[in-house]
């Protein structure tokens, strides 16, 4: 993880290649209203970029009661939709981005968003952070691993309890009615998988660089994961798998900083496929959720 240092009003982190893009498009939601975003504020004299802070906490370390609330899961993904929407004018354009695109490329895929990135106060979704690993793709492909920690299928789902907080079926119908889409249950479980093999083997040359034991046993849960979310698309009632949206708006008309050319999308050479999370705690092997 890169280090992430708070000074007054603002937060500094490690700069690249790519930081000149993830400005843009943090201009971008600015230019679109979007309050919920860091506003960078440049380069400072030590080479970091430099962020306005977003205050509250994490939506991880909110307790489960305003983590699993229904209201949450809709902010979510409406918030989702609108950085979508937002990101239109820098799909296409000679930027470069740390992660590599994701084809179908349809909008700037935040990539990481997740409750580690989501900011609450005062038990409401305030904000979202962490864009660097950002880059063009599928809305599907985000919505995925939203879909993955929220609804939530992941192992680790800290305190979620279908009883009091919904079943994962409703849970996934809610977070697709509000991002405004016509994903079905099979797609997303598909993209769910897919997104978590990537996961798992960046996860795993990670724990080889490293030699941390914490990765091996992430990768191992993304796999567990993956297998399950397979495992019950399988079972399910035949049904089409395609994800079909509902009509979305084109690219703003009104960002002219936002605008680039038609040049071929550039990636960061050596970059990483995405960040690790930062929960450090997974569930032992034989826990198996019941979906």
């Amino acid at each position: 993880m890169d280090p992430v240092v708070r000074v007054g009003d603002t937060v500094r982190r490690v700069s690249g290649e790519w930081t000149e893009a993830v400005h843009e498009l943090l201009g971008c939601y600015a230019s679109a209203g979007i309050s919920e975003t860091p506003r960078p504020r440049g380069i400072d004299r030590e080479g970091r970029e430099v962020l306005t802070f977003i205050e509250g906490m994490t939506l991880e370390q909110a307790p489960p009661e305003i983590r699993w609330r229904p209201s949450m899961l809709r902010a979510a993904g409406e918030l989702l939709r609108r950085l979508h929407d937002a990101s239109g004018p820098l799909v296409a354009g000679d930027r470069v981005w740390r992660n590599a695109p994701h084809a179908p490329v349809e909008v700037v895929c935040h990539n990481d968003f997740a409750p580690y990135n989501l900011i609450v106060r005062e038990s409401r979704l305030v904000g979202v952070i962490d864009f660097d690993m950002a880059s063009p793709g599928s809305r599907l492909r985000d919505f995925a691993y939203l879909a993955y920690r929220l609804v939530p299928y992941a192992e680790d789902a800290a305190g979620f309890e279908p009883a009091r907080h919904g079943l994962r079926e409703d849970r996934l119908r809610e977070l697709t009615e509000a991002y405004g889409a016509g994903f079905t249950p099979s797609a997303v479980r598909i993209a769910v998988a897919r997104r978590l093999d990537d996961l798992a083997a960046f996860t795993d040359q990670r724990a080889a660089e490293t030699g941390r034991q914490e990765f091996t046993e992430h990768a191992a849960m993304y796999r567990r994961d993956a297998e399950r979310c397979r495992r019950n698309t399988v079972n399910l009632p035949a049904e089409s798998t395609t994800a079909v949206s509902r009509p979305v708006p084109g690219p703003p008309s009104i960002f002219p900083s936002c605008l680039g050319s038609t040049a071929p999308l550039k990636t960061s050479p050596g970059r990483s496929l995405r960040a690790i999370p930062r929960s450090t705690t997974s569930a032992p092997a034989s826990v198996s959720p019941r979906w």
